[in-house]
């Protein structure tokens, strides 16, 4: 239909304007007056809707996986340098190959990375980075984000590369939203924007507002890489405007300190700068290691220390009843976001630090993530700040509590600690466990208050107090609707999220799903022996114990139980292992890429048949699987004299096994 045509042209155009030109010349209200003008008639003409049709941003596909792609060119992560000598370094090195060469600096997104493939001008398929070979299908969801054109200036075929990323500002609306319905909040514009690139349903990632910066075209036709940016401006892509053209690596060293003072004037999180050769051709003669680049590195920015005042130290009950000490700070703001509580871990490190009470501290985001308290300034000390103590009974039910022999933490071991439980319950409904949505702390915390839910089984009796919950402040018909919804969906996960969520002591996602792959049931697990358990690579004396101590208890037993009566899927839903001689207990180290499997898909069935995978090469490799462009773990391989299987022979077994 011409009009659908015409106001797809506009609107693409005016986004164009919008996003990549940063020159608008219409106002947002024609722009949505357009939209809803294009939205009417695809509804009206289903069949008619053009594959660039903006519309498509509003989101709403839902998928039921995430499917794998490989990536036409692999996606190398990049090496990292710290400080002034390294990144000379680096330098030094090109320098040893090339005399006169350029650097490209550009600003380390803080996002999550992308590829994006385009047919003829229009946009075909995008995907994470996963192990660099393979990745995952987002599409649906990239789809979504404004600033990633749907259809291009030119109709080329062209792979680009990029970085999806939140606004600081809007992980802060997010983040007021999410708290006013007592979800989990975002930590960091990262997270937030990983999160929301992992959703089935699109519309969530619509909502979420992503934006993206594109800043490589891997197989460039131009001769620079700084040609290559201007090219994909041009084209319709966003390329980050605070790229610089470095003659010297001087130039380079200035422009890292500039962006260390300013960073925090971005809208946008950064976490460091990347530095890339210019010529492509120098690039190519440099090529890659097994890993990363040579070409190009990845400054990174010094965690940021703060000083700001201890306020109070907090003791807090974990859900395997561990105390925590925490400090409760002056407010303060720390790598972008404001620091009020940092943990201090445990006594000893409260002792060795000599951290008091009324103290001025030092506040690190280690790794731009987690506040810690570094150090104490001690020429602020008043000497009335009494040396830190450690309580002797637990917060919340006063229990005694206990250190075992060579234990830093202390435990309340009472069972029926309402903050242990608490933090069990919090712990069953969280992403990583059951991933019950809208089951956050603070809602459970206040349905643990009311009498609502105080063992798992309650989360699924949560519809026999519908009534109830429309009376509480924030609840509406939809949210409970909602709630409910989502405690039903959470019956499907597979064993190995129920097995997490229990909390059986060390017992974590990883240790759960490979438990699963050896028992396939519930029932089968409960049935085990200690003895059987410490076969199993990763699973230990400790853990055999605690696992059989777990389903000797008639408590937890009869929770399970009624987890099951209530539809609580109890059963494994991925691969089984089918132990094999020729990897069973063998530990393996893959290098180099082998054709139609990824490295994720090899190590994958190297476990599903017994065997173990390791990053490294040592005396302790049973076995180094070697495909094209083996690097160094090869030599070492030889050296040692560790058996080596070539591609064919990987490739001919794991066919065979199909």
């Amino acid at each position: 239909m011409k009009r659908m045509k015409e106001l797809v042209d506009l609107l693409n155009k005016y986004g164009y304007e919008y996003y990549t030109l940063d020159k608008p010349s219409v106002t947002d209200q024609e722009y949505d007056r357009l939209m809803q003008e294009l939205i009417s008639l695809e509804e009206k003409y289903p069949n008619n809707i053009l594959p660039d049709s903006p519309s498509q941003k509003i989101g709403g596909h839902i998928i039921s996986e995430f499917k794998k792609v490989k990536h036409e060119v692999g996606m190398f992560s990049l090496g990292n340098v710290f400080n002034e000598e390294e990144i000379r370094a680096f330098d030094e090195r090109i320098s040893k190959v090339f005399k006169n060469h350029e650097y490209v600096c550009e600003l380390k997104i803080d996002g999550l990375a992308v590829s994006l493939e385009y047919e003829k001008g229009l946009l075909k398929t995008a995907s994470t980075r996963g192990d660099g070979i393979t990745g995952e299908d987002i599409t649906h969801n990239v789809k979504t984000i404004k600033s990633i054109p749907l259809k291009l200036n030119e109709p080329v075929d062209i792979t680009v590369r990029g970085e999806i990323y939140m606004s600081k500002k809007r992980l802060e609306k997010l983040n007021e939203e999410r708290k006013k319905q007592g979800l989990e909040l975002f930590q960091n514009p990262r997270n937030a924007a990983a999160g929301s690139i992992r959703q089935l349903d699109s519309s969530v990632a619509a909502k979420r507002r992503l934006d993206a910066f594109l800043y490589h075209y891997p197989l460039t036709k131009f001769k620079t890489h700084f040609e290559s940016l201007e090219y994909m401006k041009k084209i319709g892509f966003v390329v980050n405007p605070n790229i610089k053209l470095c003659k010297t690596i001087n130039e380079v060293i200035d422009y890292i300190n500039y962006w260390t003072i300013h960073r925090e004037e971005l809208p946008y999180e950064i976490d460091g700068v990347v530095i890339k050769i210019n010529d492509i051709n120098m690039q190519k003669e440099l090529g890659y290691t097994v890993k990363v680049p040579k070409w190009a590195t990845a400054y990174k920015f010094p965690a940021t220390e703060v000083l700001t005042k201890l306020k109070d130290i907090l003791f807090t009950v974990g859900r395997t009843g561990q105390i925590t000490p925490n400090a409760i700070l002056e407010p303060v703001k720390v790598a972008g976001s404001t620091i009020s509580k940092a943990t201090l871990h445990n006594e000893e490190n409260c002792i060795k630090k000599d951290i008091r009470k009324g103290d001025y501290v030092y506040i690190r985001k280690a790794g731009d993530v987690i506040p810690e308290v570094v150090k104490v300034e001690l020429s602020r000390r008043e000497s009335t700040n009494e040396p830190f103590e450690m309580i002797k009974n637990c917060p919340m039910c006063t229990s005694t509590l206990i250190k075992e022999e060579k234990m830093a933490d202390y435990f309340c071991t009472n069972e029926n600690c309402p903050a242990r439980k608490i933090e069990s319950l919090i712990h069953f409904a969280s992403k990583n466990a059951m991933n019950i949505e809208g089951l956050g702390e603070k809602i459970m915390e206040d349905f643990y208050n009311f009498g609502y839910i105080h063992k798992f089984s309650d989360i699924y009796l949560l519809h026999t107090k519908k009534d109830e919950l429309k009376k509480l402040e924030g609840f509406g018909e939809k949210s409970i609707t909602t709630l409910l919804e989502n405690v039903e969906n959470s019956k499907n996960n597979s064993l190995e999220r129920l097995l997490f969520a229990l909390g059986i002591n060390g017992i974590g996602s990883k240790t759960a799903k490979i438990l699963c792959k050896y028992y396939n049931s519930i029932d089968m697990l409960k049935e085990t022996t200690k003895e059987e358990l410490e076969k199993i690579k990763d699973i230990g004396e400790v853990l055999s114990e605690n696992i059989v101590s777990y389903f000797k208890n008639e408590n937890n037993i009869e929770e399970i139980e009624k987890l099951k009566f209530l539809g609580v899927n109890t059963s494994y839903k991925g691969k089984s292992v089918e132990v094999n001689e020729e990897f069973e207990g063998k530990k393996f180290v893959i290098t180099g890429t082998i054709d139609n499997y990824s490295r994720d898909e090899i190590k994958e069935f190297i476990e599903l048949k017994g065997g173990f995978t390791s990053d490294s090469v040592s005396k302790k490799t049973d076995i180094v699987i070697v495909g094209e462009n083996a690097g160094s773990k090869k030599d070492k391989a030889i050296e040692l004299n560790i058996e080596i299987w070539n591609e064919e022979k990987i490739i001919s077994i794991m066919n065979a096994s199909k």
